[in-house]
Formats: structure tokens, C-alpha cells, sequence
């Protein structure tokens, strides 16, 4: 049985990565004038971190729910 693919958390491996990179390459540029630039990135980093979490939750919490419905629709057919 084939696995899907969770492009969430792809997404947010990715951006993860893509901001860690983007923090040491802003130190290698800018030396300390990086810093607010640096604190940026990971501000960006956290809100993207959230974001990715609450989808994730609300896209679980649909499935459940979902399939709450069917179980009660599957009991309740004969009625």
C-alpha cells in the first residue's frame, strides 16, 4: 500500500530549511548588521510554523468528523 505524500509537512520542512540557510547566509553578508534581518526571518519562520500546524489540525479535525458522520449514517440506514 502506497503512502501519501504530506505536502504539508514538506512545506514546512522546507521553509524550515529555507530559513536557517537564509539566517546563516544573512550572517555571512551582513555580519552584524544581520541581526533585525535574522529577526525577521525567524519571525516569518514561527508565523509559517503556526500556520502549517493549525491547517493540519483543522484538516484532522474535518477527517474526524467526517468520519464520525459515517459511522453514525452507517448505524442508522435501516431507520
Amino acid at each position: 500500500m502506497a503512502r501519501s505524500t504530506d505536502h504539508l509537512r514538506a512545506l514546512a520542512i522546507a521553509s524550515q530549511a529555507t530559513g536557517f540557510v537564509l539566517i546563516i547566509a544573512l550572517e555571512t553578508w551582513l555580519g552584524d548588521a544581520a541581526r533585525p534581518w535574522q529577526g525577521v526571518t525567524l519571525a516569518v519562520m514561527l508565523v509559517t510554523a503556526i500556520w502549517i500546524a493549525l491547517v493540519r489540525l483543522y484538516r484532522r479535525n474535518r477527517q474526524r468528523k467526517a468520519a464520525v458522520e459515517r459511522a453514525y449514517a452507517s448505524e442508522h440506514e435501516d431507520d
